[in-house]
């Protein structure tokens, strides 16, 4: 089994010199453990994914320590939040950097923790899956903002990814590129492991159902979120889709995409668009078998927009920033008075508003940005330099502020 060194690793040394403990989090099996095993073998490690060890921790967090004393990486810490309050305790009473190393596959929920717990001791960081960067072993590690400097400085180490289209449908997940795993058997595996570890305890239903639901929200990403009609597919009530929805979005599952707010674009639809952040997942439970038939599929650009939408946001993790509030797209009626229009994506840095087009194609057309002049309207914003990922050899000019990207630029 080879190891692919992930971007994130200077991020998370760097973090290990300032901070008393990090806390690593990402979807189930993106590597999480192989990397702190790998970078840091000094660690003891322990799992509250054992049953035993959660119950020592509730009871006696005293002698928990006692048996693992030293510096420790805990593994899965979600699962027994209570030993926080005790990890403030220890790090409160030392100036120690990097005591404890935290891990954990339902970020939202231990962001509760950490804000009610550690606040100010440690730092987040998110591991997401294989990026075409750590696939295809590119150094170069910033976040994708289609400047005109960005673009100059990603040329210098610019790679072709070939394959594309396998690499949508196998996934990012690190297993399938580490080892010879067969593809449906994998994901198969996948889905039955984080429904039995991650969902039962806390789904008021049973498995079989939420399954339909993993299905109908799959067939849906890189669309606008439509709880009702989700609930109509799998015959469930809406707030409990809402709640679903909410467990995914926690455990790394699916990212939900804001629309861009602002009190100029008075005709902008407000409910954000679902993204299943790894295509191989989406592709398994909507049943696509094949590259080669998800590329000619009626979902295939659907599939390629949640792709590189993915792929950005690592752009974004890889180098240890937020994306949240820096990644939006719009969708509605402020450009003309009938029918609606979209970007795919709003970069927002420095006061600038980047807008970003995907478009599976090999042919791109300056049309396809005609929805880019809705963000003069928002005042004390410049628009800067539009650019459509698409599937081109080599960048484009199309118009003077619109410029056509291979990924490869991602």
């Amino acid at each position: 089994m080879s190891y692919i060194e992930r971007a994130i690793t200077p991020v998370i040394k760097k973090r290990m010199q300032t901070s008393k403990c990090i806390l690593l989090t990402g979807a189930r099996q993106v590597g999480k453990t192989t990397l702190i095993e790998k970078k840091y073998p000094n660690y003891s490690k322990v799992s509250f994914d054992d049953r035993r060890t959660r119950t020592l921790v509730r009871e006696d967090p005293d002698l928990f320590f006692k048996n693992n004393p030293g510096l420790l990486f805990i593994d899965e810490v979600q699962k027994e939040s209570s030993i926080l309050e005790d990890i403030k305790i220890r790090v409160d009473n030392s100036d120690d950097r990097g005591q404890f190393i935290l891990s954990g596959s339902q970020k939202l929920e231990l962001m509760k923790g950490i804000s009610e717990s550690l606040a100010g001791r440690v730092s987040v960081t998110e591991l997401s899956g294989l990026s075409l960067r750590e696939i295809f072993g590119v150094g170069f590690n910033k976040h994708f903002v289609p400047t005109e400097e960005y673009i100059t400085e990603r040329e210098e180490d610019y790679t072709e990814y070939k394959d594309i289209w396998s690499i949508i449908h196998n996934g990012s997940y690190p297993e399938l590129y580490d080892v010879e795993r067969e593809w449906e058997e994998y994901y198969s595996s996948y889905v039955n492991t984080y429904i039995e570890r991650d969902i039962n305890e806390i789904i008021d239903s049973d498995s079989v159902t939420f399954m339909d639901f993993l299905v109908a929200a799959a067939a849906r990403t890189g669309e606008i979120l439509n709880y009702k009609n989700i609930a109509s597919d799998v015959g469930v009530s809406e707030p409990t889709v809402k709640k679903w929805i909410s467990i995914l979005e926690r455990t790394g599952i699916v990212y939900l995409l804001q629309p861009y707010s602002n009190s100029a674009l008075k005709r902008a639809i407000k409910s954000p668009k679902i993204y299943f952040r790894d295509t191989g997942l989406a592709c398994y439970l909507t049943r696509w078998l094949t590259a080669d038939t998800l590329k000619v599929s009626a979902v295939a650009g659907n599939m390629f927009e949640t792709f590189v939408v993915s792929e950005i946001l690592k752009s974004y993790s890889n180098e240890g920033k937020d994306y949240q509030f820096s990644v939006f797209y719009y969708r509605g009626k402020d450009k003309r008075a009938s029918g609606e229009n979209e970007i795919d994506l709003v970069i927002e840095e420095d006061g600038v508003l980047y807008p970003v087009e995907i478009k599976m194609s090999a042919n791109p057309k300056a049309n396809m940005a005609s929805t880019n002049v809705v963000l003069d309207k928002i005042p004390n914003k410049n628009r800067g330099l539009g650019v459509i990922v698409c599937l081109v050899d080599k960048k484009e000019y199309l118009r003077d502020n619109l410029l056509a990207l291979p990924v490869e630029y991602i």
